[in-house]
């Protein structure tokens, strides 16, 4: 997913009484890491001017304030990690023991990545360090087990999604649901708007959304390309618009379409716009993850897919995955009110028939846009940065400024 860059404002004064401020660690592996935690270091500087805030983390982390001892987020991974990728974190992990050992800090900060933060989790306990999970790690969803490692390696879970605060004080882990940082810039209708008005006229209006991983691309981007292509053969004025989240991933996409029969004459590509592309469409057809969520806010109709090997997920992810949805909006839902294909094995064939409902079913897109409302309803009055500032200033007893500027 993408967010807005920072919030900037106006630096609080320094916290009263003398109180020196503690240094904090953030840890992020993947860019969505990066955009959740680089609008709570913006929030925590705010605060505290003086606060130091050291990171193994993105570029957006750097801008909000926070000193990056080494960037990540370059080649995030989904699912199990190779054994190149288990090195590469082994090698990371001496780094910031070593780190830790030269560089006192009040807390760890583990962003997301349970697979590469646990370790640290576990360094940082050791030395005494208070853990804070931001993101809340998908237990609830597979590897129930993990629960038990989580309540040992945390202080604090601050959860972005409103039933897992529930979830995990059932299982005596301190939680605390704090929003989702996607909801906490409104947005610009006027920009959209105009941003929209520049893409392609037509009916439907059909957005491709193929996630952010090379894995999804390579996996996902060929069955949305088949199935905008047989819409586009039912339908000849439907139009599309890919949301590539980087000009290096719109060029691989590209590359892609063109062992795959061509990139049609009558589907464009967009980088880093994925609000406006959503704006734009009729109907998303997109690959599951926080861009669901992107959508939702929208309220525009959605089928959701997630390609992945049969040999995989019958050996291991069957056996581990324990939810009963997979899509965001259906979990906060707790119900099916966006058609998910999700693990998926097969051809365009099911994503073609649930676009045409949509499409031509007017009552049934809008019970799924009556519905995603209820669901953006749940986030309504939240911020997260702020509440997750609070949760880290009181982990870790730094005096709080409550008045924000």
């Amino acid at each position: 997913m993408t967010t807005s860059a920072p919030i900037a404002s106006t630096p609080a004064p320094p916290i009263s009484g003398g109180v020196k401020p503690k240094a904090l660690l953030f840890a992020s592996f993947e860019p969505s890491g990066d955009d959740h935690s680089s609008t709570v270091i913006a929030e925590l500087l705010r605060r505290h001017p003086d606060l130091k805030i050291y990171a193994w983390g993105g570029p957006k982390m750097e801008a909000a304030g926070a000193e990056v001892v080494e960037r990540t987020g370059r080649d995030a991974v989904m699912g199990l990690p190779g054994f190149a990728k288990i090195q590469e974190h082994r090698r990371i992990n001496e780094r910031i023991e070593a780190w830790m050992d030269q560089n006192p800090i009040a807390a760890f900060v583990a962003v997301d990545s349970p697979a590469a933060n646990f370790p640290i989790c576990k360094l940082a306990k050791k030395r005494g360090i208070k853990v804070v999970h931001l993101v809340a790690p998908q237990v609830w969803a597979w590897g129930k087990w993990r629960v038990n490692k989580l309540r040992r390696l945390t202080d604090r879970v601050l959860c972005l999604l409103p039933f897992e605060e529930k979830w995990f004080e059932g299982k005596n882990v301190p939680a605390k649901f704090v929003g989702h940082p996607l909801f906490d810039i409104k947005l610009d209708e006027a920009a959209l708007d105009a941003a929209a008005s520049r893409m392609p006229e037509g009916s439907p209006k059909i957005a491709l959304l193929p996630g952010s991983r090379p894995k999804e691309h390579e996996r996902n981007f060929p069955l949305l390309l088949e199935s905008y292509r047989r819409l586009k053969q039912d339908r000849p004025e439907t139009v599309g618009v890919v949301a590539a989240t980087t000009p290096e991933v719109a060029k691989k996409l590209r590359a892609s379409a063109q062992s795959l029969g061509g990139w049609p004459e009558s589907l464009t590509i967009e980088t880093a716009c994925t609000d406006a592309v959503v704006r734009w469409c009729d109907l998303a057809l997109v690959v599951s993850g926080t861009v669901t969520l992107q959508i939702a806010r929208q309220q525009k109709p959605m089928v959701v897919v997630y390609k992945t090997g049969r040999m995989f997920y019958e050996l291991f992810a069957k056996w581990l995955l324990i939810a009963p949805f997979y899509t965001l909006p259906n979990l906060i839902a707790d119900r099916e009110i966006v058609p998910e294909l999700v693990p998926h094995f097969g051809d365009a064939e099911p994503i073609v028939q649930e676009a045409t409902r949509l499409i031509e079913e007017t009552s049934y897109a809008d019970q799924q846009r009556e519905d995603l409302g209820k669901v953006v309803e749940k986030f309504k009055g939240m911020d997260a940065c702020v509440h997750a500032a609070d949760a880290i200033e009181r982990v870790i007893g730094l005096g709080q400024v409550s008045v924000k500027n």
